[in-house]
């Protein structure tokens, strides 16, 4: 390509976001792309990860000589500023020194004549406030990949189309209720949501389509699906399984700083609210028991959404609709009143858990115990409940 296609190009991209793994796909393909379309071989990648702020100044100093240099080769050049690190608001971004320099930076490069030369700014945290980021969206383009949270209500739509887009990638498709499991095992982790893409891949080997079976014999569970183990356990009345499950949770908030028995209780007590809420679309036949999750999933999409709490909690289609499908058999092994109950005593092990000296493991258990034991008002004994009305309306939630 001449330099006058070249100069086409937008001089200046910064690929930033929470959602790493799609930064780095991003940034990856959009500078394979320039040395494409620029051709020769004077292009420069520089890792701008560092640990302190001396690192960050050589880093910005090593930048500046790449921009001056002229290409030996070719129309032009494309300088990749890869995974950089101080960009945020972190110790290392706030020095002094750092800061002084990215604002000198930044005027150098609003001056900056970009003939034949392309800046690639690849990161995870940008703080918007800093003049850096400011100069860069002036003078180029900010591409933002916002990260996967499961208090996101689409967080599950963008992970099944990220593993469907993969899967076809590698020549395979999927069967829907196997994509429901693998984004539900995986949780919003899209790294790991492509390992065991391509671990699923390789196992299904020549056949074109990776099935259940597939997913639940080579796909690991991360952290938010263990979780749903647990709340799994619950639904399903089983107190050993639960208790086993509750140990092993236990356990990992032990070696894990960032989890704790609160955050354990939160995740039991979204599982009793999505039983509530579907009993409640059961009884006001939006919904109705179905062994195939195709049509289920559709059945949820015709749900009056007029009709039901704009509080995404009490909302039933905020929900992933594979957790629903998964409590369907679940919801008759307890009755309202049950269920009721158990919100009241989850209540109630929040309020110890929060103001008082007992161990926590402990407290969790005996909570457990009495739910599953069949201690609750209207009672079916782990039997399932007939189909009977119910007095409950979500719309009066």
């Amino acid at each position: 390509m001449g330099a006058a296609g070249i100069k086409e190009l937008t001089p200046v991209v910064l690929v930033c976001g929470e959602d790493e793994f799609a930064v780095k796909q991003r940034a990856k393909a959009l500078f394979q792309q320039w040395r494409v379309e620029i051709g020769g071989d004077d292009h420069e990648i520089l890792d701008a990860s560092v640990a302190n702020s001396g690192e960050a100044l050589k880093v910005l100093g090593r930048l500046r000589e790449a921009l001056q240099t002229l290409p030996f080769f070719g129309a032009g050049k494309a300088v990749w500023l890869k995974n950089c690190s101080f960009l945020g608001d972190d110790k290392v971004s706030a020095s002094a020194a750092v800061t002084d320099n990215l604002g000198s930076l930044a005027k150098d490069l609003k001056e900056f004549s970009w003939q034949g030369v392309r800046l690639l700014v690849s990161a995870v945290k940008v703080d918007k406030r800093k003049v850096i980021y400011k100069a860069l969206e002036k003078i180029g383009k900010v591409e933002s990949f916002a990260g996967w949270s499961v208090d996101s209500k689409d967080w599950a739509d963008l992970a099944e189309q990220r593993a469907v887009e993969a899967l076809c990638a590698r020549g395979k498709e999927i069967a829907e209720e196997a994509l429901a499991e693998l984004v539900n095992r995986v949780g919003p982790n899209p790294r790991q949501l492509d390992n065991e893409i391509e671990k699923v891949s390789l196992y299904a080997g020549e056949r074109p389509v990776v099935t259940l079976e597939d997913v639940a014999a080579v796909c690991a569970r991360n952290k938010t699906a263990r979780a749903f183990a647990l709340g799994d356990a619950l639904g399903d009345r089983d107190l050993p399984r639960l208790l086993r499950r509750l140990d092993e949770e236990l356990w990992e908030v032990k070696l894990d700083p960032q989890r704790s028995e609160i955050g354990l209780l939160y995740g039991l007590i979204s599982k009793v609210r999505a039983m509530i809420l579907l009993k409640e679309m059961l009884r006001e036949g939006w919904v109705k028991p179905e062994p195939l999750y195709p049509r289920f999933k559709a059945q949820l999409e015709r749900a009056p959404a007029d009709q039901l709490p704009k509080d995404k909690r009490f909302n039933p289609l905020a929900l992933n609709a594979y957790v629903l499908f998964k409590a369907l058999p679940q919801v008759r092994l307890y009755s309202e009143a049950e269920l009721i109950h158990a919100m009241e005593l989850l209540l109630q092990c929040n309020q110890r858990l929060v103001s008082s000296n007992l161990d926590e493991s402990l407290v969790l258990q005996q909570t457990l115990v009495e739910i599953v034991g069949c201690k609750g008002p209207g009672s079916t004994n782990g039997r399932p409940e007939p189909q009977s009305g119910s007095r409950l309306s979500v719309r009066s939630r």
